[in-house]
């Protein structure tokens, strides 16, 4: 017997998750673009209500748990950015945008730190873990966690999406 996939809309009430409105890119770029049935969401910064929920680097001035905080509101983001290009595309056919993910296949988690830092996993988790927590199974992916020196707007996380949807 086929399983029949959570409503993703309810998932996300049920974890007592709000999608904020998707962030406005801060440079020259689009935030989303579908190919295929590939869903390519830009990076994220951890914007909440239009401000960064936290500035500098991982390790010196932000602790490792402010830095997954802001990896979970970086997934926060991509993910209404991923309802958004689902709905202006008119794939949500009625059931809400995030339902037509069929799965999260790659993330892409750069931490802003100093040279010393090793904790980019951890910090990565963030986001992993709410997408885990989202979609479940659908939800694993594969990743990638790199450290570098400075992000957009002193930001100390951001996180890139790939999505498969149908």
């Amino acid at each position: 017997m086929i399983e029949k996939s959570p409503d993703i809309e309810a998932r996300l009430r049920e974890l007592g998750l709000v999608l904020p409105d998707a962030p406005k890119p801060v440079a020259a770029y689009i935030p989303s673009r579908i190919a295929g049935n590939m869903l390519y969401v830009a990076g994220q910064i951890p914007f909440l209500n239009g401000t960064l929920i936290a500035k500098g680097k991982v390790g010196e001035g932000v602790s490792v748990e402010v830095g997954i905080a802001c990896a979970r509101q970086c997934a926060l983001n991509g993910l209404a950015v991923m309802k958004g290009a689902i709905e202006a595309a008119g794939m949500a056919g009625g059931l809400g945008g995030l339902n037509r993910v069929r799965q999260v296949v790659r993330v892409g988690c750069f931490v802003a730190c100093s040279p010393h830092f090793t904790d980019h996993s951890r910090v990565a988790n963030g986001a992993s873990e709410l997408l885990l927590e989202v979609f479940g199974e659908r939800g694993r992916h594969a990743r990638a966690a790199v450290g570098a020196p400075s992000l957009p707007l002193d930001a100390p996380v951001e996180v890139e999406f790939v999505v498969e949807v149908g």
